[in-house]
């Protein structure tokens, strides 16, 4: 299953040159994973609440053009992998007028508690497994 959002670029996302800065991007991938997963019926706030938390393992952008304050792009993003343990996520950002692709991207992470503990959400959470199962 994929998700799809757009976002308006600020200017306070740019840099001196007036294109966004390579660092907000990574900011526009979580936005969209963190929506995805809402749309999911499994928001962010909602796990947490249970003691579950999702933290970053790794990120890797390949930036193929930019964009600039007044642009609109599109967020796609979708599970590359999910394992119960482990979830790693694809995106796509694209400039909505001209439909160029800006950006590649992934994320990479796990299911721990507060104290950074691994969870097994597929043994320990079934019904949260089988929204995360769905949209693989």
């Amino acid at each position: 299953m994929k998700f799809s959002m757009e976002r308006n670029i600020n200017y306070y996302e740019t840099d001196r040159m007036g294109i966004v800065h390579h660092s907000n991007y990574i900011r526009f991938m979580e936005e969209a994973r963190i929506e995805f997963m809402k749309q999911m019926n499994v928001p962010y706030d909602m796990l947490e609440k249970m003691g579950i938390l999702i933290p970053v393992l790794g990120v890797t952008c390949e930036y193929k053009t930019h964009v600039s304050f007044g642009d609109t792009i599109i967020i796609n993003c979708a599970f590359k992998d999910y394992n119960g343990v482990r979830l790693n996520m694809k995106y796509e950002i694209y400039n909505k007028a001209t439909g160029e692709l800006v950006l590649t991207g992934e994320t990479k992470h796990c299911f721990t508690t507060p104290e950074l503990k691994p969870i097994n959400i597929k043994k320990n959470y079934p019904e949260i497994h089988k929204s995360f199962d769905e949209c693989k």
